[in-house]
C-alpha cells in the first residue's frame, strides 16, 4: 500500500474540481490554508483526501487507509460522503470511542438555477446584527448536534459567530425583531457554497418563512458561485420539503459520526 503523504493545493484543488458539491468543504478549508491534509496518490493525482481536524473530512476511494492518522485528531465529528465516512468508520472503530450519535442517509441537496423571488428583507449580517444572531445561531447547533455550544465553548462559538458576520458568510431576514431566517455558509469555493444552520424563530415558525427566505439566499448567492448546497439530517422531513420545494435536487448523500 502507498503512503499518505501531504498534499499541495494544487492536487487538493484538481481533486475536488471533480465533485465541487461534495468536496466543497475540502476546497474551502484548502483554499485558506486552514487545517491540515493529508492523502493517498498515483502519479500525481490524488485518490483519497481527508482533512484532520475538530472535523475529520473523509473523500475518495478506500478512506479506511486514513484510520490511524485520523484517530490521533481527536475529531469532534467524522463527516462527509457517505461512503468515504464508512470505509474510514470500519477500520477507525476500533482506534476511537463509540460516537454519541451515527448519521447516515444525509441527503446533500443543490441547485443551480435561481428559484422564484421570496421577497423577503433579507440581507447580509451586520456587527449590530451580533446580539440577536448568538442566541439564534446557538440553538440552530443545538437543534442540529444536540450540544449547547455557549455551554460546552462559550468564547470560541462567540468568536465564530462574529466571524462568520466579518467574512460576509452570514444571512438574516428579521421583522420586529424576530428572526423570520438565518443560515450560514459553511463553506465556500468559486463553485459552490456549502449553506449550514438553517433556522427560524421558533415564534415565527409554520408561515412559510423558510422557503421564501431559502429563494431569496440562492438567489443571492447564485449571482456569484454557480452551485448552492446543503445536507440535511433524513428525517428532517420539514426541511426537506423546503429544500425540494424551492426547485433543489440530491447531490449524493453524507454520514455524520458526533462524539
Amino acid at each position: 500500500m502507498s503512503k499518505p503523504f501531504e498534499p499541495a493545493l494544487a492536487q487538493i484543488l484538481e481533486f475536488c474540481a471533480e465533485d465541487a458539491v461534495e468536496r466543497v468543504f475540502l476546497e474551502d478549508v484548502a483554499r485558506r490554508r486552514l487545517g491540515r491534509f493529508t492523502a493517498f496518490g498515483d502519479n500525481g493525482s490524488l485518490t483519497a483526501l481527508c482533512h484532520v481536524g475538530a472535523n475529520v473530512v473523509p473523500s475518495g476511494t478506500d478512506c479506511g487507509r486514513f484510520a490511524d492518522v485520523a484517530a490521533r485528531g481527536r475529531a469532534r465529528m467524522i463527516i462527509g460522503d457517505e461512503r468515504a465516512v464508512t470505509d474510514l468508520w470500519d477500520d477507525m472503530a476500533r482506534l476511537m470511542p463509540a460516537p454519541r450519535d451515527d448519521r447516515p442517509g444525509q441527503p446533500v441537496y443543490a441547485i443551480s438555477d435561481p428559484p422564484e423571488p421570496g421577497d423577503t428583507g433579507l440581507r447580509a449580517a451586520a456587527e449590530r446584527d451580533f446580539e440577536l444572531l448568538l442566541p439564534a445561531c446557538a440553538a440552530a447547533h443545538e437543534e442540529e448536534i444536540g450540544v449547547d455550544p455557549l455551554a460546552r465553548d462559550p468564547e470560541g462559538f462567540r468568536w465564530r459567530t462574529r466571524s462568520q458576520i466579518d467574512e460576509g458568510r452570514s444571512w438574516l431576514w428579521v421583522e420586529d425583531g424576530a428572526i423570520r431566517f438565518k443560515a450560514e455558509a459553511s463553506a465556500w469555493t468559486p463553485s459552490a457554497v456549502q449553506v449550514q444552520q438553517v433556522w427560524v424563530d421558533p415564534s415565527e415558525r409554520n408561515r412559510g418563512y423558510a422557503k421564501r427566505g431559502m429563494r431569496d439566499l440562492c438567489r443571492l448567492l447564485l449571482g456569484a458561485v454557480p452551485t448552492v448546497c446543503l445536507f440535511v439530517r433524513p428525517e428532517n422531513a420539514a426541511a426537506i420539503r423546503v429544500y425540494e420545494g424551492i426547485g433543489m435536487r440530491r447531490h449524493g448523500s453524507y454520514r455524520s459520526l458526533i462524539f
